[in-house]
């Protein structure tokens, strides 16, 4: 009975609530930490940079008489590249008309020679390396029947033999034999004149499906920084144990390389122009950077649990000028925990609980040394003054307000001063509290008067000394970046100051003021 009580009482006790809210909060705070990383893009790095890849293709083309129709293909964002904008540039006549693989853009016909210029730009980010094999589930389309004379059939079985010496699966055999040189008598007669890129890719094409091996081309860009080409770079996709796999028809290489992008696979072209003539493309690719920061909010649309970690409504979604506040805010709860360990567990007597924090932000304004040298004048003549008032018997309230205003009246002379002779230190009393600075002489003056020089002294020397801690910790921009981006370990910090609250044991300045008793008992003992 008395075991159930004491339990029922240990639960009950508000440390060990508190000790619950430190826990569950810490576990939210590093899922919100995870999940921001993950899905959101953060970083703990402040300067993470994300490369962001511009692709223009330009179409150019002289109207016939009939009506126009172009044709793009365009990727589809997918876990390889995602898409951070689309736009098209076309004259006004033109209707633009977009689906899940193409952008068609149409026009009435044009009796007008003008050239026309049609522009299609694509910005894409956050590359994933690839190894190319299995990317997509998609089931091969039936095999094209392929009509051949039997002189054709022969030359087909010979290269498959040929093609059998050569190491690797069937499709790296085939794309081997044809890239060698110098090429073999009969492969020689096989092959395309002019072999370019796009002749040697059907041919292998048509290698393949005499060998029933479903396959299809791939066009796409490989992203380089300004690089500009009039035809897209084309790899081929076989479907072999029941998976697609990418290779590089000139080294057999599998997989995707690096930074390429798919604009289509299988089809006939990537750009399709009807109603014109002598028509051009050009492809150009621009590398640029932005900060990681700054996309998180295209990568939170497409995150699990977006309805619940709401990018829109978070307080990155603010304008930037309330963006800047909320960073000095949110980097306070951690300088108030400052400033409770070096109170309720050090033991450091400050004149004021968060008098040190003010002063901090202070600093901040001012910059550190002019400002302890500023905050060191204007108390050592705050106290000269006090001195003075207190010949005049006057009350509390009224002795406090002349203080204030004497205060006052010296920032002006100071920044004054500072004006006219071009010194900083003077100019920056302006940022420093006033209610605080008379606060500061008015209870360090009474300290004085009652408990002597020595420990007025020492109260403002350790509010100084606990300010100068928290302004390293406040203006720190890493630190004031981290509370910012991932505040909900502020919730944390809210169960811990209130964990230390209570606490009732001895505080660092009370065990050594108390050693000399210690000492003693182990003596008598």
């Amino acid at each position: 009975m008395n075991a159930k009580q004491s339990l029922f009482q240990k639960i009950k006790s508000i440390r060990f609530l508190l000790w619950i809210g430190v826990i569950l909060s810490f576990l939210f705070a590093a899922y919100s930490f995870y999940y921001k990383i993950t899905y959101w893009g953060f970083s703990t790095n402040p300067k993470q940079l994300t490369n962001v890849w511009t692709i223009e293709a330009h179409v150019s083309f002289f109207p016939t008489n009939d009506p126009i129709k172009v044709s793009i293909a365009r990727p589809v964002s997918d876990k390889i590249f995602k898409i951070l904008d689309e736009d098209i540039v076309a004259p006004a006549n033109y209707q633009i008309n977009k689906t899940k693989n193409r952008i068609e853009l149409t026009a009435n016909a044009n009796a007008s020679p003008k050239q026309q210029d049609l522009y299609y730009r694509l910005l894409l980010y956050d590359y994933t390396s690839s190894n190319g094999i299995g990317d997509v589930n998609d089931f091969p389309k039936p095999l094209k029947k392929l009509v051949l004379s039997e002189q054709e059939k022969n030359v087909m079985n010979q290269i498959s033999k040929l093609a059998e010496k050569y190491p690797g699966d069937s499709v790296q055999q085939f794309i081997h034999l044809l890239n060698q040189t110098p090429p073999n008598q009969t492969v020689q007669s096989f092959l395309p004149e002019q072999q370019t890129a796009l002749d040697m890719a059907h041919l292998l094409s048509r290698l393949l499906t005499f060998k029933k091996i479903p396959n299809r081309l791939v066009r796409g860009m490989q992203l380089e920084e300004n690089k500009k080409s009039f035809s897209p770079d084309i790899l081929l996709e076989a479907y072999q144990d029941n998976l697609w796999t990418v290779y590089n028809i000139t080294t057999g290489e599998k997989g995707l390389p690096d930074n390429f992008v798919i604009f289509q696979r299988d089809g006939n072209s990537l750009i399709d122009v009807e109603g014109g003539i002598d028509s051009l493309i050009q492809f150009s690719v621009l590398k640029s950077v932005r900060s990681s920061f700054s996309l998180a909010k295209e990568r939170s649309k497409e995150s699990p649990l977006h309805h619940f970690f709401s990018f829109e409504n978070s307080i990155y979604n603010l304008p930037l000028a309330q963006q800047n506040s909320l960073k000095w805010l949110m980097v306070f709860p951690l300088a108030i925990l400052m400033i409770v360990l070096m109170r309720n567990v050090i033991g450091l007597k400050t004149m004021g609980t968060f008098t040190p924090m003010l002063i901090s932000m202070a600093l901040i304004q001012t910059g550190f040394f002019p400002g302890l040298i500023c905050f060191g004048i204007i108390i050592g003549v705050g106290f000269t003054m006090r001195a003075l008032l207190s010949r005049f018997n006057l009350l509390l309230v009224p002795r406090i307000s002349a203080v204030v205003i004497f205060v006052i009246l010296l920032m002006q002379i100071f920044t004054v001063w500072g004006y006219q002779f071009k010194i900083s230190i003077a100019s920056s009393a302006l940022f420093f509290p006033i209610i605080i600075m008379a606060w500061i002489i008015e209870r360090g003056s009474i300290t004085w008067e009652e408990e002597g020089s020595l420990n007025a002294l020492k109260e403002i020397l350790w509010t100084l000394i606990v300010a100068i801690v928290v302004y390293f910790v406040v203006a720190d921009a890493y630190i004031r970046y981290l509370a910012f981006a991932f505040n909900e370990f502020n919730l944390v910090i809210l169960f811990i100051v209130m964990l230390l609250g209570t606490y009732t044991g001895y505080r660092l300045t009370e065990l050594v003021r108390f050693a000399p008793l210690r000492k003693r008992k182990k003596r008598h003992a």
